[in-house]
């Protein structure tokens, strides 16, 4: 049996870019291997230092978690401001990460890019805290999505770091989970790049039908192929990629048998997509709705999830104490 940790944040609601990209996994996942899944509050703040709502988003996240299938009796599921042993093994760690190493970053070098007047000290050692995250529970497995697979390389060199400093074997090296398959990328609607928070191209768990319907229609297309099996434009291939994870096989071949035969008519396209994502997420909506209103359902949840993480957490940095050197006198 694995160690699996992951986790998400906490900036708002969940889109299907993480749902297909790894939790309706999870959901099944957590009855084969021991996980922790958690809402990473810390993370968030590296974009968004002065949240309007931070508890009413960890909430909504919490919520959609549950309401996915994620069954808190048989995963961990918690929040990570919750577990304080979190920030001391950052701590630690950061002691031997190298400014160097961590400016090189992909992800880094991205948000200085896209937030100018930000650039904080959380931005350029994210990837550090992402390390603590993981090995924390001693995870051996990780499920990442691409862009993320830098990070977890780091996580891999922090964890042989610290064993080759102190002359130990104590920390797993995880290898990436990707279920068997190719690690998934579900774009956004705006014509290139992955569907996210950040970018604001995607579409949420809880949008209602009629927004789901204004976004899917907005989505960036082309004036259509003029020659049979024409190449796709990046656009177009998003378009049909969603397509493929939320519509039958059927309604698939149509529209790309259209597309190659040049009679491809995108409004007709975005409907199919816009009613198959609301029949997807119809039910999943109505259940996010009851459970963020059970407040001593959640209260239960987040106890349970703290106390079983706490748990794990706080044998990892007493025995990190020791092998470091830290001892009472």
């Amino acid at each position: 049996m694995e160690k699996v940790v992951s986790g998400i944040r906490s900036t708002g609601n969940l889109h299907l870019g993480n749902y297909y990209g790894a939790l309706k996994n999870f959901v099944k996942m957590q009855h084969e291997h021991e996980c922790y899944f958690f809402i990473a509050d810390y993370h968030s703040l590296t974009t968004y230092p002065n949240p309007s709502d931070l508890h009413g988003n960890i909430r909504q996240v919490l919520s959609e978690y549950l309401a996915s299938g994620i069954d808190p009796d048989a995963a961990t599921l918690y929040i990570q401001s919750d577990i304080p042993e979190v920030t001391e093994l950052y701590l630690l760690l950061n002691m031997n990460a190298y400014v160097g190493e961590l400016s090189k970053t992909a992800s880094f070098k991205e948000k200085v890019r896209k937030q100018e007047e930000n650039v904080n000290a959380g931005l350029l050692t994210y990837p550090v805290l992402m390390a603590a995250d993981i090995i924390i529970h001693h995870a051996t497995k990780v499920p990442v999505g691409k862009d993320q697979e830098q990070h977890l390389e780091m996580t891999r060199k922090f964890s042989r770091r610290f064993n080759k400093m102190y002359k130990t074997e104590y920390f797993p090296e995880p290898e990436p989970y990707n279920f068997g398959e190719e690690l998934i990328k579900i774009p956004g609607l705006d014509g290139s790049g992955k569907m996210g928070k950040t970018e604001g191209n995607g579409i949420y768990l809880s949008d209602e039908p009629k927004e789901i319907k204004k976004k899917v229609m907005r989505a960036v297309t082309d004036s259509g192929p003029t020659e049979q099996n024409q190449e796709m434009a990046e656009p177009i291939k998003n378009i049909f990629t969603l397509m493929e994870v939320v519509s039958e096989q059927e309604t698939v071949d149509f529209f790309r048998e259209q597309y190659n035969t040049c009679k491809i008519r995108y409004g007709d396209m975005k409907k199919q997509l816009a009613q198959d994502i609301i029949d997807f997420t119809d039910p999943l909506r109505e259940k996010i709705k009851e459970i963020y209103a059970d407040d001593e359902y959640l209260r239960k949840v987040v106890k349970q999830g703290q106390e079983k993480a706490r748990e794990s957490a706080s044998k990892t940095i007493k025995e990190v104490r020791e092998i470091i050197g830290f001892k009472p006198f």
